[in-house]
């Protein structure tokens, strides 16, 4: 059964290998990273460990039995109890309620270990997985988000009240 585990300096090699493996499918449908990002890697992940280190973020990869990472799960930008939520699911498990049952997970978590009280997300118009997947988590849309959020797409921003169960 997948786990949901914080995520830890060893996990960096299964975190590059889902990206690498999903890049041309999470390519279509939120902007892609680029060469540099993974050119960069071992940088980036060391500046998120710090972040997570420091309290202003919590990262999270679901892991399968066999180690794989089957999706990461990020709370960033923490303030006054709020914050952001992002995902990404690799492209096997997509469509099988695994990114929304992880969501709902992580809710819980966001509420219990970080004390946070709302979370916001953004999908853009073109991502109707996403848009479902935070529905189904209980998220409700609240207004447009900047092309900026998105990665230069138009979208909504959606949010959830951490008191409020789904």
């Amino acid at each position: 059964m997948p786990e949901l585990k914080r995520l830890h300096a060893d996990e960096a090699p299964a975190v590059l290998a889902f990206e690498l493996a999903n890049r041309a499918y999470f390519a279509a449908s939120v902007s892609d990273r680029g060469d540099e990002y993974y050119d960069e890697f071992a940088d980036r992940y060391s500046a998120l460990l710090a972040e997570q280190e420091a309290g202003i973020c919590a990262f999270y990869v679901l892991v399968a039995e066999d180690g794989s990472v089957l999706g990461r799960f990020n709370l960033y930008d923490f303030k006054d109890g709020t914050a952001e939520l992002g995902y990404r699911v690799a492209q096997h498990v997509a469509g099988r309620g695994v990114a929304t049952a992880t969501v709902r997970e992580l809710c819980g978590l966001a509420a219990a270990r970080h004390g946070l009280r709302t979370l916001r997300a953004a999908a853009a118009s073109n991502n109707v997985a996403s848009q479902k997947v935070l529905t189904k988590a209980g998220f409700v849309p609240v207004g447009p988000a900047d092309p900026a959020d998105i990665g230069g797409k138009s979208g909504t921003w959606y949010q959830r009240d951490l008191a409020v169960q789904p």
